[in-house]
């Protein structure tokens, strides 16, 4: 059994994030595993498939290949956040688990990485190919702004079709 997902939370899109070529179109279903078995066989490939940035988050969204999974309390998530993001808090997360899809990525999100880290595992070891956003929710709205922000939404939304002017920014 594999120790981590050989899906990345990298995908190319109009070439700006690069993706890396051993990892390219593979979408495998995984298995469930322990927490024993995932901490045993975690190592540097795991390690870095475990992280998902902002762009390339973006990137998976606008390709359909990923759910952002707000993981914050209630409150926080009524208070701000992404519409575009499932809500689903940590403590309920393994109640709400059929409501996430096994053919994507799930990519968990917090406003820094704590709680997301936690998401992560915890799906990792149901079988989900799951990574946490870098950065967090935080740096998420840092790079959702103005232009880039209408870009990514019209692009989400099948507007621009082959265009998206957030991403290709340094």
């Amino acid at each position: 059994m594999k120790t981590w997902t050989t899906l990345a939370c990298t995908v190319a899109l109009l070439g700006v994030v690069a993706l890396s070529p051993a990892l390219a179109g593979q979408t495998a279903t995984l298995e469930p595993q322990s927490l024993d078995t995932y901490v045993r066989e975690f190592n540097y490939e795991s390690r870095k498939l475990m992280k998902c940035t902002g762009k390339e988050l973006l990137a998976l969204l606008i390709k359909k290949e990923a759910v952002l999974v707000d993981i914050r309390f209630p409150e926080e998530q009524q208070a701000w956040g992404p519409s575009f993001a499932l809500k689903i808090p940590l403590n309920e997360l393994p109640a709400r688990l059929s409501e996430l899809p096994k053919d994507k990525i799930i990519v968990t999100a917090c406003p820094h990485i704590d709680r997301s880290s936690i998401a992560m595992v915890y799906l990792s070891t149901k079988g989900y190919s799951a990574c946490y956003l870098v950065g967090g929710l935080v740096g998420l709205a840092e790079l959702l702004r103005g232009d880039e922000a209408r870009d990514f939404m019209d692009a989400l939304q099948n507007k621009t079709p082959g265009k998206q002017k957030a991403l290709s920014k340094p």
